[in-house]
């Protein structure tokens, strides 16, 4: 296979393998704004694409799909264990979103996530051509922009970082953490949802390593004594919101959002939530917030219900099945209380949904409530106002999102505060319709004028400067 003058190196593949009854084997491209935001570029400059095709112990050799180089790189079912579902998200995850569960420490954890990074860097560094660049995403890959270089110090290297930076003196938990920081400087632009997550970065960058930063820039020494200049800075992702204005101008899903609405018995407000199943997400303050609105009367559950999606995640990490029993057991006896004959508190539903379904549900919602903890951005809240072409609608949005440095008109919630939380849902399901008009017209504007195509380009905008072709 040629080398390819744009090479984006991420944890997963941008398509599903669909193997169907008789083995016949199919590849579908991954929903996803990444994909939508880099398939443009990739086709013109004839990219390639290094990532894990999603199943253990499978060895493909590279193929092509629709004018893009598929490179996979194979982990074994032990990798998949310990550098994906452990260093990955047992150690990181937990600790870059402000310890709310615990992270856990393993050696051999580490030592697996070290040999995984190695291979998609080398795996990098084969396909990209002689000045070519290099875009690597996520916090499952933080050591590839050093590899990258080493093997290959010609080539131009991005990162982008999808999920928070922590604040150093959690930072300075990680037993690796000088690794993971000369790693992730391995890249000339490293950017973050929100500038926050960049100060934590640099402030970490000064404290443990001692290089020079000088507002955004890092002075990174090379061992001979010469230095380069590696960038830290924001750069909030979106969502490519052309499919949601698209779906939402559908007659048959905007019929499909009125049948949403007639059975759950047509309340006069439905709140909506959208979520993985993940402790992140603030699930269980949402429920327990709408529960006590409930009991106390202020709600009534003929007039408001609650939808809470909850998508299958992580099925195998323990923390992940404590919560999904924790929140079955929240809305069991909210329901238990509450519940008519002809009205449910919430409707809980642990599934994926088609994009279709989950357009049709914004339409049909009310309120959409985003009360994560911590959050590097929050999709979900973007894509219910792409959505609400009428200027109806309330986003209740927890400070602890990227989302929120951008969407300002949303009724900010410090999800911790139950009694705030509270008194923002009822802000949301009282607002009059003068009012959701003036906040969702603004919303709106920065959404569609800032989609995942503007990010895509300010990135790489900010990668030619630092190191021009």
């Amino acid at each position: 296979m040629s080398v390819s003058d744009f090479v984006v190196v991420a944890n997963r593949l941008p398509v599903d393998r669909i193997v169907g009854p008789d083995g016949e084997e199919e590849w579908r491209t991954s929903p996803g704004g990444l994909v939508a935001a880099l398939e443009p570029m990739m086709r013109r400059a004839h990219g390639a694409w290094v990532g894990w095709p999603g199943q253990a112990d499978l060895h493909l050799d590279p193929f092509e799909i629709g004018g893009i180089d598929l490179i996979p790189v194979p982990l074994s079912a032990q990798e998949v264990t310990e550098y994906y579902e452990g260093f990955a998200n047992d150690t990181i995850w937990p600790l870059y979103h402000d310890v709310i569960a615990p992270p856990q420490y393993h050696r051999e954890w580490w030592d697996a996530y070290v040999e995984v990074n190695r291979r998609f860097a080398e795996a990098a560094a084969k396909a990209v051509a002689e000045n070519g660049t290099v875009w690597v995403h996520d916090y499952q890959l933080q050591l590839v922009p050093q590899m990258i270089r080493e093997l290959r110090p010609d080539v131009t290297i991005g990162y982008f970082h999808h999920i928070p930076f922590p604040a150093h003196g959690l930072y300075a938990q990680l037993p690796w953490r000088d690794q993971v920081l000369r790693g992730l400087l391995g890249a000339d632009v490293i950017g973050f949802q929100r500038a926050q997550d960049a100060t934590y970065f640099l402030t970490a960058v000064r404290r443990r390593l001692r290089y020079e930063v000088k507002g955004a820039a890092v002075t990174v020494p090379f061992g001979d004594g010469s230095t380069r200049t590696a960038m830290a800075r924001a750069f909030p992702i979106s969502i490519d919101t052309t499919p949601y204005l698209e779906l939402a101008a559908r007659p048959d899903v905007r019929a499909r959002a009125a049948e949403i609405r007639e059975s759950l018995g047509n309340p006069s407000r439905i709140l909506l939530g959208v979520d993985r199943l993940d402790y992140t997400k603030g699930i269980r303050h949402r429920i327990k917030a709408y529960g006590e609105l409930l009991s106390e009367g202020r709600l009534s559950v003929e007039d408001v219900t609650l939808v809470q999606v909850a998508s299958p995640s992580r099925e195998h990490v323990d923390a992940y099945v404590h919560l999904r029993d924790e929140i079955e057991l929240a809305v069991g006896r909210i329901n238990g209380d509450n519940d008519t004959m002809g009205h449910t508190a919430i409707r809980y539903l642990h599934q994926g949904y088609p994009r279709e379904e989950m357009v049709a549900l914004y339409l049909a919602a009310d309120v959409m409530l985003v009360t994560a903890l911590r959050d590097g951005m929050n999709l979900v809240a973007k894509e219910y106002i792409a959505t609400r072409a009428d200027n109806r609608g309330v986003l209740v949005l927890s400070e602890f999102t990227g989302a929120a440095d951008e969407l300002r008109q949303a009724v900010l919630v410090n999800p911790h505060d139950i009694e705030g939380l509270k008194n923002a849902i009822m802000e949301a399901v009282e607002m009059t319709p003068k009012e959701q008009s003036r906040r969702m017209r603004a919303l709106r504007r920065r959404v569609l004028d800032n989609d995942v195509s503007a990010w895509s380009s300010a990135f790489l905008r900010a990668l030619d400067e630092v190191h021009p072709h």
